[in-house]
């Protein structure tokens, strides 16, 4: 297997997602749910678009996601009393409290991820993937990488 940088970032992710999965089942969450929540916990209420900008994902992606975190009652919509065509998104109790379950998951698979990482090497590490993200943020906008 070849060690680029692509392969090397895919398969640590494939192995965080993996080593995760079981702790979504637990609290009822699917895949991708979890950061709307934390979203949620740290911004307050909000409309679904502006979820869809933080993440960069398609809107119509996120109203789904809604939709079954509101059916599973993690979350709650009531009218946008500013923008009369779309909702406000709030956390429940169930919600923030599957939210704040996913944050102590994702700190324990941290520590096991960085193991044997000193201080300065995770502050170097955690530099590197924001750099990396704005370039390639920065390189979209230059010049698509296809032309399709």
């Amino acid at each position: 297997m070849e060690n680029t940088f692509h392969m090397l970032l895919y398969r640590a992710m494939h192995a965080q997602r993996s080593y995760l999965r079981p702790c979504l089942r637990e609290l009822g969450l699917g895949t991708g749910q979890p950061k709307l929540l934390r979203f949620l916990s740290s911004h307050g209420p909000c409309r679904p678009k502006e979820i869809a900008d933080y993440f960069e994902i398609d809107p119509a992606a996120v109203s789904r996601m809604l939709d079954v975190l509101e059916k599973g009652g993690f979350v709650t919509r009531e009218p946008d009393e500013t923008c009369r065509r779309s909702d406000r998104i709030e956390l429940t109790e169930r919600g923030r409290n599957a939210q704040q379950e996913w944050k102590l998951y994702c700190e324990k698979e941290e520590e096991k991820m960085l193991a044997g990482f000193s201080e300065e090497e995770i502050a170097l590490f955690s530099d590197f993937l924001k750099r990396a993200y704005q370039n390639l943020r920065a390189a979209e906008q230059e010049e698509p990488l296809c032309k399709t």
